[in-house]
């Protein structure tokens, strides 16, 4: 049912064309002689097209038209100017306010009837084009969404891949991620690449499963061409992930190969320093390293919090950012609870015992 409304201060022209407009099927009609009864009406129901007398005493049609459609989503509502056939500027006035179509006094009946009838088809196959934009956005953000859970799945199922050839708990991924989601949130990142980078970061040691068992499992402490070795795992981990169209996949990618590297230059695998390593491998590093310092593992106890900040705070400007280190710091209370939501499981993945002092990270 389409509705219309006719606002004239002419009772005599409100019941011509009310009479002329309800023999339309399928149309409703409301008359307004005062058109700021007609603006308070439109503000609280949408009509489907407004018929408009121009020459009224308090409110002509061309301020009725301005403030209609500064009115809520009423700009696309069809509104037809009745004007006299010698009122060319107002015509022109009306067109730039955003008048669909004009009529002549006196209105004939027919012209009438064909352009209300035709403004009402176009209104309605423009909100059909509408709803149907809407319904294709809904099911774009829908399949958006599942391709991206799908995503973050599989991502952490080859992260718990590479963690069962590791010795660290389960936990570990799940606080680590948590902890460079705060950084990167107290840096002043925007959300979506808070969320990405938390996704992310459980990719960080996956090239470990290019390392050799004989070396990723040794007890005891590496050998120099043994630890050349293992410091390949950020090139092989950024060997598997890059190259991918996915952002999130990308971002795995950066994180994979420079959460090794340190600030003064001395890390890995590039010796990269300062800012010119990627701020995702800075973050991630500090959340990393933390995590580990405070987690038990089978080859060491779990650090005391104070011991680990202290660390942390020791190694700003060699190992880690500054600026992470502190962003980390700030959130503390939030950091704690962290720990408790993901705390160790009982039962750690079984890996030989190594002596304090091998790779914690």
């Amino acid at each position: 049912m389409s509705h219309v409304i006719v606002v004239d201060d002419n009772d005599t022209n409100l019941l011509l064309l009310r009479h002329i407009l309800q023999r339309l099927e399928g149309v409703t009609v409301d008359t307004f002689a005062d058109p700021q009864l007609a603006l308070a009406w439109c503000a609280e129901q949408e009509p489907d097209l407004v018929l408009l007398d121009y020459m009224m005493p308090e409110m002509d049609g061309l301020e009725f038209m301005r403030r209609f459609f500064a009115l809520p989503q009423r700009q696309d509502v069809p509104v037809v100017m009745v004007t006299a056939d010698t009122e060319r500027d107002v015509r022109h006035l009306a067109l730039q306010q955003g008048a669909r179509d004009f009529l002549t006094k006196p209105v004939d009946k027919v012209e009438l009837t064909v352009r209300v009838r035709n403004l009402l088809a176009l209104r309605k196959s423009s909100q059909q084009l509408a709803n149907r934009a809407a319904w294709l956005m809904e099911e774009v953000k829908l399949a958006t969404a599942e391709i991206r859970a799908r995503e973050k799945e599989a991502i952490l199922r080859l992260s718990r891949a590479a963690e069962y050839r590791d010795p660290e708990t389960g936990a570990h991924l799940l606080r680590m991620s948590a902890y460079t989601r705060l950084i990167a949130r107290q840096l002043g990142l925007p959300q979506s690449e808070q969320e990405m980078l938390q996704e992310a970061a459980p990719m960080h040691d996956i090239g470990k499963v290019g390392i050799p068992d004989a070396i990723l499992l040794k007890p005891g402490r590496l050998t120099e061409p043994e630890m050349a070795i293992m410091r390949q795992h950020p090139l092989f981990g950024h060997e598997i992930l890059n190259g991918s169209v996915s952002p999130l996949l990308q971002c795995a990618a950066v994180v994979a190969l420079s959460h090794h590297e340190k600030y003064d230059g001395s890390g890995y695998p590039h010796g990269l320093c300062g800012e010119d390593i990627p701020l995702w491998g800075r973050i991630v590093a500090v959340a990393d390293v933390f995590d580990a310092l405070t987690s038990s593992r089978p080859y060491k106890p779990a650090w005391p919090l104070e011991k680990a900040r202290h660390y942390l705070e020791s190694n700003k400007g060699s190992h880690f950012d500054p600026a992470c280190v502190e962003a980390l710091f700030a959130l503390w209370p939030e950091v704690m609870n962290i720990r408790q939501q993901y705390a160790d499981e009982q039962e750690l993945f079984s890996m030989p015992q190594t002596p304090p002092g091998a790779p914690y990270a």
